[in-house]
């Protein structure tokens, strides 16, 4: 993490000349992003526990406070702690079920992330697999470096995975049918494309434009273009979540990918200054979210509660 603090001090040394208006402007677009996403969660939601009253509020409290946990913690804490708040609010529902509504959620940025990242390897600007270990900042080049390591990770990684069904499947007697409830919006492509993928698209579009105002912000060559390589660095720097937000790998990949748009310091002082406004704006209104659910801000406790509810709720009958 050593580039990223050295990228830190590059961004303050740039502070000064930080578009104030672009940035509350990106600001704007982001958690304009996140409340799209918050009601396209509530409609799967509703979907899949057609008997119970889904409220849009509690479901936005839950999904922007996981987005706070994830923002500071490492290995996706905060989809639990949304897991946690939802099951707070509606306690007939399953950890099983809301689990995989978080999967459906995630299904249309799968298709969408690949499709930028093809469109991203056909301008020939990411670097290539013996290139990534170099790259200054960046996570988890020790896993490519090593065939014998990469080899280990992905077995390991695969056996887990095989176990945790296997385990499930066992404990769970009704596991299956748990699990295919949260996917029960699939089942109505005209309602999941009304109510989800409507949404999503909206969240996309803005998600983009908060990237457009951030590169202003930043006095970065603001363009539709860089906004969606900015993009595909985001999504490839959290894909293995070693450090909150990806911090490190975003530093380095973005220094590489947005070369000649800017001198590097600039691009450093993007990427810095972007990963600091969108965590420290995500912890706020995420811990806004938390306390008025929970009543506390006690991180430890808030995990704590989240596990043991998890445990104790998946418990065979």
């Amino acid at each position: 993490m050593g580039e990223f603090f050295h990228a830190v001090r590059v961004f303050f040394d740039h502070l000064a000349g930080v578009g104030w208006t672009a940035l509350a402007i990106a600001l704007t677009m982001h958690f304009a992003r996140l409340l799209a996403r918050t009601v396209a969660w509530r409609n799967i939601l509703a979907a899949s526990y057609p008997n119970e009253r889904w409220r849009w509020l509690p479901v936005a409290k839950a999904y922007i406070g996981g987005i706070g946990i994830n923002s500071i913690v490492p290995g996706r804490a905060g989809d639990l702690v949304k897991l946690y708040l939802v099951h707070h609010a509606q306690p007939s529902t399953t950890y099983t079920t809301l689990a995989s509504t978080l999967a459906t959620e995630t299904l249309l940025d799968f298709v969408l992330a690949s499709l930028i990242f093809l469109w991203a390897l056909t301008q020939g600007v990411l670097p290539s697999l013996h290139v990534l270990p170099s790259i200054p900042a960046f996570d988890w080049g020790w896993l490519l470096r090593d065939s014998r390591k990469t080899a280990v990770v992905v077995a390991v990684l695969t056996v887990a995975a095989i176990w945790l069904w296997h385990w499930a499947s066992q404990h769970v007697a009704d596991f299956k049918q748990r699990v295919g409830q949260g996917f029960a919006i699939l089942r109505d492509r005209r309602r999941y494309g009304r109510e989800v993928v409507s949404w999503q698209l909206l969240s996309w579009v803005l998600r983009i434009a908060s990237l457009y105002w951030f590169l202003r912000a930043f006095h970065v060559d603001a363009s539709i273009h860089n906004a969606l390589l900015a993009q595909v660095v985001d999504s490839f720097s959290t894909l293995l979540p070693f450090s909150p937000g990806g911090a490190g790998t975003k530093q380095g990949l973005l220094v590489y990918v947005l070369h000649g748009e800017a001198s590097s310091s600039q691009l450093l002082a993007f990427s810095v200054g972007q990963y600091v406004a969108v965590t420290a704006f995500n912890v706020v209104i995420g811990a806004i979210a938390i306390f008025t659910s929970l009543g506390t801000l006690r991180l430890r406790t808030i995990l704590g509660r989240a596990k043991a509810a998890e445990s104790d709720a998946e418990q065979p009958s």
